[in-house]
């Protein structure tokens, strides 16, 4: 059996509340400390929060505050401002982290892959040359190289400036 040390998550393992069926997203939304939620930005109608289980270090998620399935039913003004976060996040994340290139996209329902398919979210997954290494292939494990707080708090630094 393989095992991948990953000493955040004990964190949400322990958070009480978490199994009381709420969603997550809306519970993180509520919250008041953004850096345990590892919320990186708010804005008036979605906010731009790290990836509790990232692909890369600096996976985010942008989700709305309005707690829907359906993208088609946010309005524009949370669409557009969606996509504005994520354009901004590609500038900041290029900026600090030196991504070279971005996975961008959605899982829109359970049988498309949505691990949180009762709310809506965007990810972003910067990515870099050479960042696939023989680890996922041969050990099956992804080698993560900041933990998930460093990452929010370096991130946020920048978007505090937008």
């Amino acid at each position: 059996m393989d095992k991948m040390w990953a000493p955040w998550r004990i964190e949400y393992i322990r958070t009480p509340g978490k199994s009381d069926g709420e969603c997550i997203l809306c519970q993180k939304a509520h919250s008041k400390n953004d850096r345990d939620e590892l919320i990186v930005y708010r804005g008036k109608y979605s906010f731009v929060l790290l990836n509790l289980y990232p692909y890369n270090n600096g996976h985010l998620l942008i989700t709305p505050y309005k707690h829907t399935s359906n993208f088609d039913s946010l309005n524009r003004e949370t669409q557009i401002e969606m996509m504005d976060f994520v354009s901004k996040s590609m500038k900041i994340i290029k900026k600090i982290m030196n991504a070279e290139g971005f996975n961008f996209g959605a899982n829109f329902g359970d049988i498309a892959g949505a691990g949180i398919d009762e709310h809506v979210h965007l990810h972003l997954v910067p990515r870099w040359k050479g960042d696939t290494n023989f680890m996922p292939v041969l050990g099956h494990t992804k080698v993560m190289v900041e933990d998930l707080k460093s990452t929010r708090d370096l991130l946020k630094k920048e978007f505090n400036k937008i």
